[in-house]
């Protein structure tokens, strides 16, 4: 246990003292009965001689042992997707030379899982067309298929901005799923997330959106292994998890209602691609080894507590929550410091990190507390505040 002072909402400071640390799962991997995929970040290289607004500098010894923690506790990694900060500071060639180094380590571990994030991100998309929309997508697909990679297709921009309906979306999903070697997973990621990607599937009204995405998976459910939804509602994730083919998965990527959306109900549940698994990992292995052993009480036992923090981490403006998951990752002692390619440390404020800091104790995902805050009082003490 650690006390320390931290700041609240008067503008005034307040000594906040530690639980008991999290216990870390031990031994081989747990087996789980659901898929899940942790949306895994990068982390930065802090004494690179670059503008860190422009330039992305990666520590990749330290990036690729986070991808090692998260397969040791049974998680699998979803590479170079937005938690990895893509179109927010890293971009294609950043984006490849990563899956090419995460495709490498995870070779020495059979039987591990790992996606890869494929899009249209070299693409400017001003002036893009629905053609070279599709040709960006088929020029990051053969280069991740040539690395032996199993494809996440991404949701993109220059699509969004060059489509003018759901017939050319219909068009670009239909020849890419056409040509792809294995089945894929596909994301929808909502305007939240990214407010260029308003309007996906060619309808500013969700449920009218999820018809056409639907009638795409439907038309090429062979090549489609599953469908990751972050619309941040778990009403319209499992509305649409009702509707898909079968042997079509749901992937959840809600970080305000995965537990119950993986826990499932009556009629199926939500496997998972989180981000938010990246900052609770332990906390999310075990409680999917609960749940495969049958204990549901205790899998909400475990995930439960997480979610105040998840809520709070992913906060409008929500493609901020990249900050929040660094800063869980630094506290806990899986990286030295705390900087992020594109200077995105400085994308939440001294009060939302100290909330941060106050519900990853309470939800028992701080490993050391001892060393949180001690770095904590760090970060503070920088800023002139302690």
């Amino acid at each position: 246990m650690a006390t320390l002072s931290l700041p609240t909402k008067d503008g005034k400071f307040a000594p906040y003292t530690t639980g008991e640390p999290i216990v870390l799962p031990k031994g081989a991997p747990p087996a789980f009965n659901r898929i899940a995929y942790a949306a895994t970040h990068v982390v930065a290289d802090p004494l690179a001689d670059v503008d860190p607004w422009l330039d992305a500098a990666i520590d990749w010894e330290r990036t690729i042992a986070f991808r090692h923690y998260l397969w040791d506790l049974g998680l699998g990694v979803a590479e170079a997707m937005d938690t990895a900060q893509r179109g927010m500071g890293l971009d294609w060639n950043g984006a490849r030379e990563l899956i090419r180094r995460a495709l490498e380590a995870a070779k020495s571990r059979p039987g591990v899982l790992i996606g890869c994030g494929v899009g249209t991100d070299h693409l400017p998309p001003d002036n893009a067309t629905i053609d070279d929309v599709i040709r960006a997508y088929e020029e990051q697909i053969v280069a991740i298929e040539a690395m032996g990679g199993r494809l996440i297709v991404m949701a993109s921009r220059a699509l969004a901005r060059a489509a003018r309906g759901p017939d050319d979306y219909a068009r670009v999903y239909g020849r890419i799923l056409s040509q792809v070697k294995e089945p894929v997973i596909l994301h929808w990621l909502g305007e939240m997330f990214d407010p260029a990607l308003a309007g996906y599937w060619g309808a500013a009204d969700h449920m009218a959106a999820m018809d056409t995405c639907l009638g795409i998976v439907a038309d090429h459910a062979a090549k489609v292994d599953g469908l990751k939804i972050s619309l941040l509602s778990k009403e319209k994730e499992i509305a649409m998890r009702r509707r898909l083919p079968d042997g079509v998965r749901m992937y959840t990527g809600d970080d305000f209602n995965y537990a119950e959306l993986i826990a499932g109900d009556e009629e199926g549940y939500s496997d998972a691609l989180l981000g938010i698994f990246d900052a609770i990992a332990p906390a999310a292995s075990a409680g999917l080894a609960r749940l495969a052993a049958g204990d549901r009480q205790g899998f909400h036992g475990i995930l439960e507590p997480t979610v105040p923090l998840s809520r709070h981490i992913f906060k409008a403006p929500t493609r901020f929550y990249k900050t929040g998951v660094v800063f869980l990752a630094w506290l806990n002692g899986l990286q030295d410091h705390f900087i992020m390619i594109g200077g995105q440390e400085s994308a939440r404020s001294l009060l939302h990190l100290a909330e941060l800091f106050r519900l990853a104790d309470r939800a028992r995902v701080l490993h050391d507390p001892e060393l949180a805050a001690a770095r904590m009082g760090k970060l503070l003490a920088t800023h002139g505040l302690a």
